[in-house]
């Protein structure tokens, strides 16, 4: 036990350390290449911070236990929707851009509902079980396709307003060589980090007595997410609110559009215990943090707290729905 908590702390900081490094690293590449923050966080570094849903979920699918892959992405996409856009609320308000609004975040409720689709096969055709086929992973490979077309338009058509502060000067004047070691530093420290801190926090849990369910849809789903958690707080902290935002409206497409769309087409998936109010959470997050951010292109500290409430209630009830069970 007491290794076991000596590793969290050494994964939580090895998180900490890679989301700082990160951070620097894809707003310096932003700013070298013109490209606005916000693309860079629905790219670069949401598909960092995605590294370990989809390494998790691919291992899982190559073992034979690909519906633990649809639990991870789930219970990930969850977390990240509403405690970390939450938490990093909380730390300082996040700006939205239009351009988020009426796109971004539109796409990522656009994911939510055809993962949703291609999930209820009993409701929907009848089935006697709700798979994931190959179909319906090429299906979202698809839309992952048309995602990064989009974005790689955004970037090419994109003007960055620079703000000359002498934050960004310094950025700005940071050499590539730099750049990509913080990115790479950053990736390192939230992958291995975050596969330190998921293994000792499962661990600890289990010999707790929390059941595999709860640790499965909770403990694994939040340790997978801590790089964008880290990675967001971070932002919002150094004021990149549009790597904050885009670090989680682009983790949230990338797990369901390619995280599931890979795993799929390797091997037809359960959706196992997986059940609708999981799914109809996963909708209706990205249609609370849509909302929010139409009120005033702004997350509120009090909306990021009814965020996080939210999330506490969603996981005060699967707790309290497996000691029942």
């Amino acid at each position: 036990m007491l290794l076991d908590i000596l590793l969290l702390v050494v994964g939580a900081a090895l998180v900490l350390f890679g989301a700082d490094k990160l951070t620097d690293g894809a707003t310096g590449l932003a700013r070298r290449f013109n490209i606005s923050e916000m693309v860079i966080g629905l790219t670069v570094v949401a598909f960092g911070t995605s590294l370990p849903e989809f390494v998790t979920s691919f291992v899982s699918t190559l073992k034979g236990s690909a519906d633990i892959s649809m639990g991870n992405v789930v219970g990930s996409n969850i977390f990240n929707t509403l405690f970390i856009v939450g938490s990093a609320a909380a730390v300082s308000p996040i700006v939205i851009s239009k351009a988020t609004v009426q796109k971004d975040i539109p796409f990522a409720l656009l994911a939510s509902l055809m993962l949703v689709v291609v999930s209820m096969d009993v409701f929907f055709d009848g089935a006697s079980l709700d798979v994931l086929s190959r179909t319906d992973g090429v299906v979202l490979l698809g839309f992952f396709s048309i995602f990064m077309a989009y974005t790689m338009f955004m970037a090419r058509n994109t003007n960055v307003i620079d703000t000359q502060s002498s934050s960004d000067d310094l950025v700005v004047q940071m050499p590539y060589w730099r750049i990509s070691l913080y990115v790479i530093l950053g990736l390192v420290g939230l992958v291995f980090g975050g596969d330190l801190f998921v293994d000792s926090a499962c661990s600890i849990a289990l010999n707790l007595g929390i059941s595999e369910t709860v640790v499965g849809l909770t403990i694994v789903a939040a340790g997978t997410s801590l790089p964008e958690l880290a990675t967001s707080i971070v932002a919002a902290r150094k004021g990149s609110s549009a790597i904050a935002i885009g670090n989680v409206v682009g983790s949230n497409i990338f797990n369901i559009f390619f995280v599931m769309g890979i795993c799929a087409t390797i091997s037809p998936m359960n959706v196992g215990n997986i059940g609708h109010l999981d799914l109809y959470l996963l909708i209706a997050s990205v249609l609370l943090l849509w909302m929010f951010s139409c009120s005033s292109l702004k997350i509120k500290r009090w909306e990021g707290a009814t965020l996080m409430a939210v999330y506490v209630a969603y996981v005060a009830y699967l707790v309290f729905k497996s000691t029942v069970v």
